[in-house]
């Protein structure tokens, strides 16, 4: 992990009435960093700012706001279709809204090189060949519509579109949220796989903590627009601060089941920064 490609520093996303992030500071190396925490708690507009999609009249301040050594601050519409879907690439949680109806898999992928790649018809053909392969799945998919793909395989398209140009950073919004348990891994073990093959950092957004244990390396903890708690993400299970603690033990399971799980006191400060035990 010796460069930083995403240096975040005193992030703000205002919104008239509401300020939906505050103070936020982060980096990420060449790594798998997840955001967690629970819906509201701030985790997508944070990606959303830095790929450039917070809508008006929502506002981003910061200190620094920078993705490999680009200041998002100062970008204007070129820059930004230069380093967005090239040098950091999206996955979003759901292939069914994502991709489109009426074009097939291959015309998608092919769209995304065409935007960013100056390659010859046959060498964008072995491209989308070579990362329909990566991500598990088989080329007659290729000729293929959405409607016609299980939410497993929609999500492995989604991740070729996302990774035919190389992206040295990936931001994975809950992309297994729209799937069942097996495949929520299987998922999970690909990302992993293609950040390590192709030394890709992640960022990946959830709310699954179980997965983020296994598969990333270190986690925020974010709350009402807040980062409070930070820590290498094999120490969750250990966690002390109250609102981590309740988000892992909260979880159903067989174990749990008939019984009432563990709520949250929100009374108490749970919005001061806090760092597990290293």
């Amino acid at each position: 992990m010796t460069e930083n490609r995403i240096h975040v520093q005193g992030l703000n996303i205002d919104y008239p009435g509401a300020r939906v992030v505050e103070n936020l500071s982060f980096t990420l190396g060449v790594e798998r960093l997840a955001l967690v925490g629970e819906s509201g708690s701030g985790k997508s507009m944070t990606a959303r700012s830095l790929m450039g999609l917070v809508r008006k009249p929502g506002k981003v301040s910061a200190t620094h706001l920078n993705v490999l050594n680009h200041d998002l601050l100062t970008m204007h519409d070129r820059d930004w279709q230069r380093l967005r879907g090239n040098d950091i690439s999206m996955v979003l949680q759901d292939p069914r809204y994502a991709l489109n109806p009426v074009k097939n898999v291959a015309q998608q992928i092919d769209e995304a090189l065409r935007l960013h790649q100056k390659l010859s018809t046959a060498q964008r053909r072995e491209r989308i060949r070579e990362v329909i392969n990566a991500v598990g799945l088989q080329e007659n998919v290729l000729l293929r519509y959405p409607a016609e793909l299980s939410g497993g395989m929609g999500q492995r398209v989604m991740i070729a579109i996302a990774l035919v140009n190389n992206p040295k950073v990936l931001i994975a919004d809950e992309p297994t949220s729209a799937l069942d348990a097996r495949l929520r891994n299987q998922i999970l073990e690909l990302l992993v796989e293609q950040c390590e093959q192709r030394q890709m950092a992640m960022l990946l957004i959830s709310h699954d903590l179980p997965l983020v244990a296994q598969h990333c390396q270190r986690v925020l903890v974010m709350y009402q627009g807040q980062k409070v708690d930070e820590m290498e993400a094999r120490e969750l299970a250990t966690a002390t601060h109250p609102y981590t603690r309740t988000l892992w033990t909260c979880r159903p399971n067989a174990a749990t089941y008939g019984t009432m799980l563990p709520t949250l006191d929100r009374s108490q400060n749970l919005q001061g920064e806090h760092h597990g035990d290293r």
